[in-house]
C-alpha cells in the first residue's frame, strides 16, 4: 500500500477483490472512501458498506456485488485525480460517463457527489474516479 495515495490503493482492493470474486474488501477508514462507498452503494456498484472501529482509524468494510451469472457488478473504475496531477471540472464540462452507463465520482464544495448530482445542482470539482 502506498501512503501518498490512499484513494488509489482503495479503488485497487475494490478492483482485486472482483477479480478474485471476493464477498468483500476490507480498508482503512477514512471519510472521504466512506463517501465514495456510499456513492458507489448508491449507484448499484456494491450491495453495502460498513464502518468498523479498530482503536486506530477504523476499518471500512464494502460487500462486492456480482450479477446473476456471477461477473461483477463494476467492470472498470478508474483513478481521475492523483495527489501529482489533480483534475477539477467546472460544472459545464461534467460529461456522463459511457453516455450514462457508468458514475463520476467528484468532490465538491458541497462534498462528495456522483456525476449526475454535480450537474443536476450545478457545481464543479475535483475528479476522484469514474467507475462502470
Amino acid at each position: 500500500m502506498s501512503m501518498t495515495d490512499p484513494i488509489s490503493d482503495f479503488l485497487t482492493c475494490l478492483r482485486n477483490g472482483l477479480r478474485s470474486e471476493k464477498a468483500y474488501v476490507e480498508v482503512p477508514s477514512s471519510s472521504l472512501k466512506v463517501e465514495i462507498a456510499k456513492i458507489l452503494k448508491e449507484e448499484g456498484y456494491v450491495l453495502n458498506y460498513k464502518m468498523t472501529e479498530d482503536g486506530k482509524q477504523g476499518i471500512l468494510r464494502v460487500d462486492l456485488k456480482y450479477s446473476s451469472d456471477g461477473s461483477p457488478t463494476i467492470e472498470g473504475i478508474r483513478r481521475a485525480s492523483r495527489p501529482g496531477r489533480r483534475v477539477y471540472l467546472a460544472k459545464d464540462k461534467i460529461k456522463p460517463v459511457l453516455g450514462g452507463l457508468g458514475v463520476a465520482i467528484l468532490s465538491t464544495p458541497r462534498g462528495v457527489v456522483s456525476d449526475k448530482t454535480a450537474r443536476r445542482e450545478g457545481i464543479g470539482g475535483e475528479l476522484l474516479c469514474t467507475v462502470w
